[in-house]
């Protein structure tokens, strides 16, 4: 997934770089209080727009709660309760937006001069000149270091399998030159969370987790083309690469499937980790909303695809309290 871009800039003689973008969240708080200076690094990293870090993070949550329910880390007195490490949600919640910060820079510092030929990104803080290739790599260099932070925290197994989640996401930015579906790709790196949260509540992994990955990979390829959809005469005209693009009028039938498979395989992980009956009630209603999103969307009308994108935030929160409340009551 592309970070959601920005609006166009005003280019008449007295255009500010300082304008709110097109999709962030109205009334936040980068725009209405954050210093002039800071505003377009935390563009940047896309603090005013907070979907994002949810997708990333919500993959990492519901490891870590499956992993609680499984009974993984005995000794942990909140999986005694079927509860995850509270304090690991917290450092997957600094990790998740600090390594989305800077996958969007690099992804920004790699796509500049394609951004600046699609209308709703011209005007990122790179294309603008908000901000300066040698700014944003600084930048980009400070949020990978608080990300090294979060990692190095966990245990051993744990740190390894993140290093390595590196390579995806060095190369996602250059699939949609050379894939029609780089929202894969995205999937696989977007969705790693699955791992590292039962790698760092475990030290290790086993089957629950992976079918939980391969899960999320089926929701992102649903929610990411989506959101692709909101570009597709622009990315036509750039040579950019899309899902949205190859599938045309067969999205809908590929979304109710994608997202389908991804409940399947959520519900599955749910199985293998062992939590409770009430977690399948809460998945059936996840399920509901995945379908909501795949009959309801236009994908003809940009402002409702980003609408059924950002639900996804909603979903996350069903699936992550269905696993709590199952493994509860496992």
């Amino acid at each position: 997934m592309t970070a959601p871009r920005d609006t166009p800039p005003d280019t008449s003689p007295n255009s500010s770089k300082d304008a709110q973008v097109k999709d962030a969240v109205r009334g936040n708080w980068v725009d209405r209080s954050a210093p002039p200076f800071a505003k377009p690094y935390l563009r940047l990293a896309r603090i005013d727009r907070p979907i994002g870090t949810w997708l990333l993070l919500w993959p990492g949550w519901w490891s870590l709660a499956l992993a609680a329910s499984a009974g993984a880390g005995r000794t942990d007195g909140w999986a005694l309760f079927g509860l995850p490490n509270p304090a690991l949600l917290l450092l997957f919640g600094i990790g998740a937006i600090a390594m989305r910060g800077a996958g969007c820079t690099y992804n920004d510092i790699v796509d500049r001069k394609y951004d600046a030929q699609v209308e709703r990104t011209r005007g990122r803080p790179l294309p603008s000149g908000a901000v300066s290739v040698v700014g944003a790599g600084a930048f980009l260099a400070l949020l990978g270091l608080i990300g090294l932070a979060v990692l190095l925290s966990f245990n051993t197994f744990a740190i390894a399998l993140g290093v390595a989640s590196l390579v995806l996401i060095a190369g996602y930015p250059f699939m949609k030159r050379i894939t029609w579906w780089p929202q894969v790709w995205l999937g696989l790196a977007f969705n790693y969370g699955a791992l590292l949260g039962w790698a760092a509540a475990t030290g290790g992994l086993s089957a629950a987790p992976v079918v939980l990955y391969l899960g999320g990979i089926a929701w992102t390829l649903g929610y990411d083309t989506i959101y692709a959809h909101q570009d597709k005469e622009d990315d036509a005209l750039a040579g950019v690469k899309s899902s949205a693009r190859w599938l045309g009028q067969r999205t809908r039938p590929f979304l109710y499937t994608v997202y389908a498979l991804a409940a399947a395989l959520i519900g599955l992980a749910g199985a293998l980790a062992g939590v409770g009956s009430i977690f399948y009630a809460g998945l059936a209603l996840a399920l509901a909303h995945l379908m909501w999103q795949a009959w309801r969307v236009d994908t003809e009308s940009a402002e409702d695809c980003l609408a059924k994108f950002r639900s996804n935030k909603w979903l996350g929160w069903i699936v992550f309290a269905s696993i709590v409340a199952g493994g509860v009551t496992a």
